[in-house]
């Protein structure tokens, strides 16, 4: 018998089995990434979506001013009822870290204008304002940190034509508080 042919041989074997283990293994890598990405891409919309959402029913509430007895309930359900602790979750699960900080940060300022619209504050008010201007802010960081994972491009307030992303410099109330 020959070995060096069987050597040869099993080495062939050897290589080619190693090649095909280490593609497969990429390929099943590269398909793990895509699906990971198609997650994160979901997820990240369903969240700025249910953000919205409770945002438009606050401004509701707020637009109904003090009169309504039940608007602390109320206005946990916007929350609620919007789907945003359940997305929140899941937000945690497949967000990169700087995209579900945002993401807690916006919720974060969504709770604290709930808060205000609770106590009966309606929208013309000092304090719905107050609030209202840090929660939008929130909300284009947000956008801001999914841009820059997703796609590698931020987004900036000048290539909207603004000055900073709150909306202050857009808003009626604080034109006038400048004049």
């Amino acid at each position: 018998m020959d070995w060096g042919t069987l050597a040869a041989t099993c080495g062939g074997a050897v290589i080619a089995i190693s090649g095909t283990v280490l593609a497969d293994r990429l390929r099943n890598r590269h398909e793990d990434d895509r699906g990971l990405e198609g997650r994160r891409r979901q997820v990240y919309i369903e969240f700025v979506s249910a953000a919205g959402l409770a945002h438009t029913r606050l401004r509701e509430l707020a637009q109904q001013g003090p009169g309504s007895a039940e608007l602390d309930q109320a206005s946990r359900d916007a929350l609620v009822d919007a789907g945003l602790y359940e997305v929140r979750e899941r937000l945690y699960i497949d967000a990169g870290v700087p995209v579900a900080a945002a993401g807690q940060r916006m919720f974060e300022r969504l709770r604290a204008l709930r808060k205000v619209v609770a106590s009966g504050a309606a929208m013309a008010s000092e304090a719905f304002h107050d609030a209202y201007h840090p929660y939008i802010d929130a909300v284009w960081a947000y956008r801001v940190a999914v841009r820059s994972e997703l796609e590698g491009e931020s987004l900036v307030p000048s290539g909207f034509g603004w000055d900073a992303w709150d909306g202050r410099e857009r808003c009626p109330r604080c034109a006038g508080a400048g004049s």
